[in-house]
C-alpha cells in the first residue's frame, strides 16, 4: 500500500504557514473564468486583516473581480522563491477560499484601509478610487509545500487566525 505524501501537520508546519501568510505582499489568485469555466490566474497585492486573514484590494474592472462576483470559489498561492537555488525547494502555500467583498462605506472598510496601507503603502495612489474595494479570503483549507518531501494539508484552525478585536491590528 502506497504511503501518503502528506505529512502529519505539526507546529513547525503551522508556524511556516503563518509566516508565509504574514509576510506575503503579493500572490497568485486563481479564479474560474465566468465564460469558459477554465482557471485564470492573476497577480494581486496581499495584506492581512486584524484577524491575520489574507485580504487584497481589487478593482471592479478587473477580470478576477468580475469572475469572483459570479463564483466566489478561489485559491491564493503565497510564497516566493529565494534569490538562489531551485524555486521548487522554497516554501509556498495554497489557500483554498471563498471570496467575500468589503465595499467602501461598509462596516470595517475604513479600519481595513488604514491597516492595508501600513502593509501596502503604494496602494495610497489608488485606494480611494471608486472602483476599488477589499477582497477577503475566507480560507476553507490550505496546502503547504515546505520544499521537496514536506507537504501538509492544513485547516483554518492550523492557520491560527487571531481575534480581529485583539491588539494585533
Amino acid at each position: 500500500m502506497a504511503q501518503s505524501p502528506i505529512r502529519e501537520t505539526d507546529e513547525e508546519a503551522r508556524a511556516l504557514a503563518r509566516r508565509l501568510i504574514d509576510e506575503a505582499r503579493h500572490g497568485a489568485l486563481g479564479v474560474r473564468d465566468p465564460e469558459t469555466g477554465h482557471p485564470v490566474v492573476s497577480r494581486v497585492a496581499v495584506a492581512t486583516d486584524a484577524a491575520g486573514a489574507p485580504v487584497s484590494l481589487v478593482s471592479d474592472l478587473s477580470h478576477h473581480t468580475q469572475a469572483l462576483t459570479r463564483d466566489p470559489a478561489c485559491s491564493l498561492l503565497l510564497g516566493e522563491p529565494g534569490a538562489r537555488g531551485d524555486p521548487l525547494t522554497h516554501p509556498r502555500i495554497t489557500l483554498i477560499a471563498t471570496a467575500r467583498f468589503l465595499r467602501r462605506g461598509e462596516d470595517g472598510h475604513e479600519a481595513l484601509a488604514v491597516r492595508y496601507l501600513r502593509q501596502q503603502p503604494k496602494a495610497k495612489l489608488y485606494i480611494g478610487f471608486g472602483d476599488f474595494g477589499f477582497l477577503r479570503f475566507e480560507v476553507t483549507r490550505a496546502l503547504l509545500n515546505g520544499g521537496f518531501g514536506k507537504a501538509y494539508a492544513l485547516t483554518p484552525a492550523d492557520l491560527a487566525l487571531r481575534n480581529p478585536s485583539g491588539s494585533s491590528g
